[in-house]
């Protein structure tokens, strides 16, 4: 399977496959910051349509972060994977310690990337939720939650990568799911991209400023 040469570039490959959103007014981008962004930077362009972020924070495991037990969103939305908790026998206090820790990070990040702007409505929107690809899903998860609490009139995810068996199980719930690269050997998500180097907070930052000009 071929791979993407940068997340630029995926987003740009995404936003062919959402044409009929294109030029208009009932239409949002949000993106999962931050690898999210610079992908979900191309898509708005090419739709002629607003970019936000929707911020939502990894609940690592204790001493394995990469790994997720879960995840919480604006809102106050937590889902977790349960699968994990049972497995590795993680106490509730451990949860709400890194819930905690997210929940300030969650706050510093809207802080840096909106300022003292309010988050868009969502009311009667087409949202447009994109993120860099998906690992465990628990991010997305609570993001698709959280979003379906503020009434858009469809939710849309579209991301470059997902393991198969997670895009046919993301698939129920949301109103469209689209996803080019679908491997059955996932691995992770930065396999499928040429340069995964990190986004930092700065082009978070800057890409959401650039997409006001358009």
């Amino acid at each position: 399977m071929e791979k993407y040469n940068n997340r630029r570039e995926a987003g740009k490959k995404l936003a062919q496959e959402l044409n009929e959103y294109v030029n208009r007014d009932d239409v949002i981008v949000l993106a999962l910051p931050r690898g999210g962004v610079p992908v979900a930077f191309e898509v708005a362009k090419a739709l002629r349509a607003p970019l936000d972020v929707f911020i939502v924070r990894k609940l690592g495991v204790p001493g394995h972060s990469e790994l997720a037990m879960g995840a919480i969103a604006m809102g106050d939305t937590c889902v977790f994977n349960q699968d994990i908790i049972d497995n590795l026998n993680i106490s509730q206090v451990d949860i709400q310690s890194v819930i905690v820790k997210e929940q300030h990070e969650l706050k510093r990040r809207e802080l840096v990337y909106r300022g003292s702007h309010p988050f868009p409505s969502l009311k009667n929107k087409n949202v447009i939720l994109i993120d860099d690809g998906i690992a465990t899903g628990a991010s997305i998860r609570a993001a698709i939650e959280s979003i379906y609490q503020l009434n858009p009139a469809n939710l849309i995810v579209a991301v470059p990568v997902a393991a198969n068996d997670l895009c046919e199980q993301l698939q129920m719930s949301v109103d469209k799911f689209i996803c080019p690269i679908r491997p059955n050997d996932f691995y992770a998500v930065g396999a499928w991209y040429q340069d995964f180097s990190q986004t930092e907070d700065a082009e978070v930052y800057s890409l959401l400023q650039e997409s006001k000009h358009h």
